[in-house]
């Protein structure tokens, strides 16, 4: 037996996944209440307590983590034009344990200034001007943030010409900076993985220092990267494959976590209707959107601002009086499981709720234009309605038996022009795996996709939701 111990520290909860590489099996799986708030040693210690029940003792080969134990980065984004500056963060931030705060656009002012020392960001991305082209905003923008009294890290990925300049800047001020090639070094192109390398490098350091980790880090082979990471890894490897083996294909994963919600599509998006062009930037093949004001715990209160109240009233069939009384029990215990039917009703609605708004967010969206020729559609973001596999992991949803109402309730969007899936199947992560396997990836890539396959690449593992 050749055992790999596979740990992620989450923000609700610390999970442990233990594994025969060789064999290419799962020997047992287990989870405790993450204690960042005092030693995250000691949610560890719960974790592999009760992991050890399961599996005996055992003697691991590697351990391997993963974080988000401290939360994402919250980045603020300074760029040019600005819709294409929000896209530019946004891709940069997929994967790369960050989540965007806010977007300035053109030249900074003193009041966009001031709002970023309110904001206190973990991190600033510096973007501007293709290679060659405009040079003044980003320089000037540069000796703006150099003049902002705090010591969050600057990454600048702007024009390259002025590279030098910017960075002369902000060296004279009191923030750390990284470089990386520009994200759009020509108009309409974006090259993000420069810059989410570095994004990721910072993260990584930044989760450390999360109490108690540092002495944790100490017992483990590494914490290789950001949960969403690992679970985008996954996903990935499962619908590509291997050298030598067939992946599921395009797929969509619901990640409903206690303090955002997740969504990941590995398709390509394309246009499916007939007298439809795409309009805007080509959105990456592989892509996750982090919803950091909506989850069913830490982001609960989120979900109702986005949705209303009359609408969670509706799905959960709760007095708006209990409603109020039962999310404050939330605010006060993250930590809680629903006990009784009222708390799960609840826990309904905020699950359905968190998954439409998380994937109506992601998905494209479509318009209708009139030309010469006549009426056409206009497609902005990505074509998800022909979709037909959708995973769902987080253990609202994997610990829940009504898990296809959800998923079925959740893609009841009264608008048509947004492009979500409405036909498909479902498969939970019941085991939890997703994240292990990304990790156990870098690893052992064969074993990772075959315990994947096992989990969720036979049709008879998935369930109708039409």
């Amino acid at each position: 037996m050749h055992p790999v111990l596979l740990i992620d520290f989450g923000s609700t909860f610390t999970k442990v996944c233990a594994v025969d590489a060789e064999e290419r099996r799962v020997l047992g799986n287990a989870q405790a209440f993450t204690t960042a708030a005092t030693d995250i040693a000691i949610g560890l210690e719960m974790a592999m307590a009760h992991l050890q029940q399961a599996t005996g003792l055992l003697d691991y080969s590697a351990r391997l983590a993963c974080s988000s134990a401290a939360g994402g980065l919250r980045m603020v984004a300074c760029g040019l034009v600005p819709a294409l500056t929000s896209k530019a963060a946004r891709f940069a931030a997929f994967g790369a344990g960050a989540k965007i705060i806010k977007t300035f656009a053109y030249e900074l002012t003193r009041d966009d200034a001031e709002e970023i020392r309110r904001i206190t960001p973990d991190i600033l991305l510096l973007v501007g001007g293709t290679d060659g082209g405009n040079s003044e905003v980003v320089t000037k923008n540069a000796r703006v943030i150099a003049g902002i009294e705090l010591d969050f890290p600057v990454v600048y990925a702007g024009n390259r010409a002025v590279k030098e300049d910017c960075v002369r800047i902000l060296s004279d001020s009191p923030h750390p900076v990284h470089t990386a090639p520009n994200v759009m070094p020509v108009f309409g192109s974006i090259d993000v993985q420069p810059v989410q390398l570095v994004l990721r490098e910072i993260f990584l350091k930044n989760i450390i220092r999360c109490k108690g980790l540092s002495k944790t880090e100490a017992l483990l082979d590494g914490i290789l990267m950001p949960t969403p990471a690992a679970v985008l890894t996954a996903l990935s490897l499962l619908s590509n494959g291997t050298q030598s083996r067939k992946g599921i294909g395009e797929l969509v994963a619901v990640d409903l976590g206690g303090a955002t919600t997740d969504i990941y599509s590995i398709a390509s998006g394309l246009p499916t209707q007939s007298g439809t062009f795409l309009h805007g930037l080509a959105e990456p093949y592989v892509k996750r959107t982090v919803e950091g004001d909506i989850g069913m715990r830490f982001s609960a209160h989120g979900v109702v601002e986005a949705a209303g109240m009359e609408e969670l009233l509706r799905l959960s069939g709760l007095s708006e009086d209990k409603a109020k009384a039962l999310l404050a029990k939330i605010a006060e215990d993250p930590s809680a499981l629903p006990q009784d039917e009222d708390e799960r009703a609840l826990d309904f609605a905020l699950a359905v709720l968190a998954i439409r708004l998380g994937i109506m967010r992601h998905a494209g969206t479509l318009q209708e234009i009139y030309t010469p020729l006549g009426p056409m559609y206009q497609q902005v973001g990505k074509d998800l309605s022909q979709i037909d596999r959708i995973i769902l992991t987080g253990g609202a949803l994997i610990y829940c038996d009504k898990y296809a109402t959800i998923a079925r309730e959740a893609v009841q969007v009264a608008d048509p022009s947004v492009l979500i899936p409405s036909r498909f199947k479902l498969i939970r992560d019941q085991g939890y795996i997703l994240s292990a396997m990304g990790l156990l990836a870098g690893y052992n890539q064969d074993a990772a996709f075959e315990i994947l396959n096992q989990n969720f690449g036979k049709e008879e593992a998935y369930a109708a939701c039409q």
